[in-house]
């Protein structure tokens, strides 16, 4: 990597490198392919030749090299002819610009344009006004008569009068439908919900309640058997005691919501 420096600015003189020796390969260019299938059609050689893959060009009729197998004819070969072009009378005209004699050309009336206008039909130029329109327009101005109102109109008589606008009815309308859509949606809701809450009975109730309170004797009997150790040298017995007073509290607040009157279950949770 370059340092840096100023003298890194100074732009440096190019030095053109020395050109390669052009390459030139070892192996004859007018040998056909091992394999080759060019210009075998029409030959008593098979679909496939130079199947033994030599590098001498065998002597033989046979040649890999087509007719115009190559870019094109050879150079001059379709030079056009400076004599043979279309000459006048033997070329065919489309049938719609073709007139009723088949030897001259004619357009046809749909085709034709208006005719020059001859040199002695000149248009009539110079003509001009002396109409000063700028003081006709102020004149006219000035003799109009201004346009009269009535001061004191009776808007009772109006065609619109004591009728609501269109446009806030179109409001109006609008906003009646977006309740509804609202409303829709909340009853759908509210629906939704009510079916996945349902309230348990009394029975049900009981054998909930009598199932935890069985369940609490099981957790408090096993509590009790490693309540009365003073000293807890291993982990397992903290694990097992911290396990039996978290399932017990949970019991509790349990059984403590089963003493409401009504009990719903939400079956989405």
């Amino acid at each position: 990597m370059e340092e840096e420096s100023i003298y890194n600015l100074i732009p440096k003189e190019y030095v053109q490198p020395p050109k390669q020796p052009l390459y030139r390969s070892k192996h004859n260019p007018t040998t056909a392919p091992t394999g080759t299938t060019f210009a075998l059609k029409g030959t008593s050689v098979p679909k496939v030749g130079n199947t033994g893959g030599h590098t001498a060009i065998p002597m033989n009729a046979h040649t890999n090299k087509g007719g115009f197998s190559t870019l094109g004819k050879v150079k001059g070969a379709v030079k056009p002819q400076t004599t043979q072009f279309t000459k006048k009378g033997t070329g065919k005209m489309g049938s719609v610009y073709q007139g009723s004699n088949s030897g001259q050309f004619q357009y046809q009336p749909e085709f034709k344009k208006p005719a020059v206008p001859k040199k002695d039909e000149k248009p009539i130029m110079g003509l001009k006004s002396t109409k000063n329109y700028i003081l006709a327009n102020a004149v006219e101005n000035m003799l109009a008569q201004p346009k009269t109102r009535d001061e004191n109109p009776d808007w009772t008589k109006k065609q619109e009068y004591g009728k609501t606008p269109g446009y806030l009815k179109a409001i109006k309308e609008e906003m009646d439908r977006e309740y509804e859509h609202i409303k829709a949606i909340h009853q759908a809701e509210e629906e939704e919900a009510a079916q996945e809450k349902f309230l348990m009975s009394e029975e049900e109730v009981k054998i909930l309640r009598a199932g935890l309170k069985k369940k609490w004797e099981e957790v408090n009997k096993e509590y009790q058997t490693i309540t009365h150790i003073s000293k807890m040298d291993s982990v397992g017995l903290r694990r097992k005691k911290e396990k039996c007073e978290k399932e017990l509290s949970q019991i509790e607040k349990d059984l403590e919501k089963l003493n409401k009157n009504y009990i719903f279950v939400d079956a989405t949770r």
